[in-house]
């Protein structure tokens, strides 16, 4: 996902300096979702709270946190190609454990009561709403949270990993205050029955929900964040495209979660067949997707910055060095370490981010996919890398020579709609003596 730089610049005559009306003011907006979320994160708290009793609230919050930093680590180890800013993570995860668990707690209830009334038949009512209801409800949910950043955020949401990781993150706080309930709910029973340690309903709830499947909403979810990420893909003009994939990504994703949970009225032992037939496999071949197209970004970051080598605005050796999550980190630590502490290595992350940002957006371009604002977002990417390169450089020169097996060679033209940084006023920075292309 890509950082925003903090103050675009815009050419001359676009109407950017335009005073926004009252209600496009991005300080109401910002209020506007902070009170939506503050108040459903009140309201879930206030439901599960008098479903599960306090003792069995507190019970409940200490186990169902348990998976959540590891799983968020996880997401964002994967992210670590193009990271996106924090903000979009804490909205990910704020919506998806108020917004969307709140609207799943009332809409699956009342379908639930209302097919029970209905029909007479409140056990046929609980396994169509945990087969039907439920997933069409839950999955329309968390999907909101993707359709928010997709729309309003869409500089940060650029390909399949962004919608991976947001739809990840997004689950992960859904089933994070869901296990509050279900482990809380235990609890109580087991106060009511004297179940005790490994044999009580609290422990079976836990191995089942956090041990064997904390993977299973982000799974789900997942497949809604492809779809999301694929629509991302497609050119400005595919309208038809960028509609249909995320929808067949959330259809996918309720028909999964449907079949999950249905799996226990596939007998004494369908649980279990469901899970490893499925879901594990399910889960392994989302992860391996996930890991293939974070290694095709770095491979497009050091194909595409060539071209600005060429034209002086990077050293020779950066583009292996941006390619290579290695090289990233010894050029962070580099920095840490001889060009002023941690404001030198952040300085580096975000010219590594900065970098990347710019070798996907000239990709989309030369794929025909960039948008009307290609040429503004690129000079705004190459200005806030100039800033930084003065410990950038360094230190990526040094990731490059401490990391580069077996150097490869430079392409040899390439076009770029900008000449040399000293044509826009900057300095001129001659390269360094080392080039792992050339040695």
């Amino acid at each position: 996902m890509a950082i925003s730089p903090p103050h675009p610049m815009y050419p001359p005559g676009s109407g950017s300096g335009a005073h926004p009306h009252w209600w496009q003011r991005r300080w109401l907006r910002y209020g506007a979702l902070i009170t939506l979320l503050a108040l459903s994160g009140l309201v879930i708290l206030a439901l599960v709270r008098r479903q599960t009793g306090t003792e069995g609230f507190l019970v409940g919050l200490g186990l169902a946190v348990l998976p959540v930093p590891w799983l968020v680590a996880a997401f964002r180890w994967l992210d670590r190609v193009e990271p996106g800013p924090w903000r979009n993570l804490v909205f990910a995860f704020a919506w998806g454990a108020c917004a969307a668990a709140l609207i799943a707690i009332i809409a699956n209830s009342f379908a639930t009561r209302w097919i029970a009334t209905s029909t007479a038949d409140p056990a046929g009512a609980d396994t169509l709403g945990a087969t039907v209801i439920a997933p069409v409800v839950e999955e329309s949910a968390k999907a909101a949270a993707l359709l928010l950043l997709f729309l309003f955020r869409r500089r940060d949401f650029t390909g399949i990993v962004d919608g991976v990781v947001i739809a990840g993150v997004t689950a992960t706080g859904f089933a994070f205050t869901e296990n509050i309930l279900y482990l809380g709910t235990a609890f109580g029973t087991d106060q009511l029955t004297g179940g005790r340690g490994i044999a009580s309903v609290t422990a079976a709830t836990f191995f089942v929900r956090v041990v064997m499947s904390p993977f299973a909403h982000p799974l789900f979810t997942g497949l809604t964040g492809i779809g999301f990420g694929l629509a991302a893909l497609c050119a400005e003009r595919q309208h038809v495209r960028r509609a249909v994939l995320p929808c067949g990504g959330l259809l996918l994703a309720m028909s999964m979660h449907a079949f999950w949970n249905g799996s226990s009225a596939f007998g004494e032992f369908g649980f279990l067949a469901v899970y490893a037939a499925f879901m594990v496999p399910a889960f392994g071949l989302l992860t391996w997707l996930a890991i293939w197209t974070r290694q095709r970004e770095l491979r497009t970051v050091r194909e595409e910055l060539p071209v600005y080598v060429h034209a002086g605005w990077l050293g020779p050796a950066e583009p292996f060095a941006l390619g290579s999550m290695r090289a990233r980190r010894l050029a962070r630590d580099h920095a840490r370490q001889h060009f002023g502490g941690r404001a030198a290595a952040r300085a580096v992350a975000q010219y590594e981010a900065y970098a990347t940002s710019l070798a996907f957006l000239r990709h989309r371009g030369r794929r025909g996919r960039a948008g009307a604002d290609f040429t503004v977002r690129e000079r705004e990417l190459l200005a806030e890398l100039w800033k930084r390169k003065d410990v950038s450089r360094p230190a990526l020169e040094y990731a490059a020579r401490a990391s580069a097996p077996a150097p490869a060679p430079v392409p040899a033209a390439y076009w770029t709609p900008y000449g040399h940084p000293a044509a826009y006023g900057y300095p001129a920075a001659p390269h360094p003596a080392y080039n792992p292309y050339r040695s």
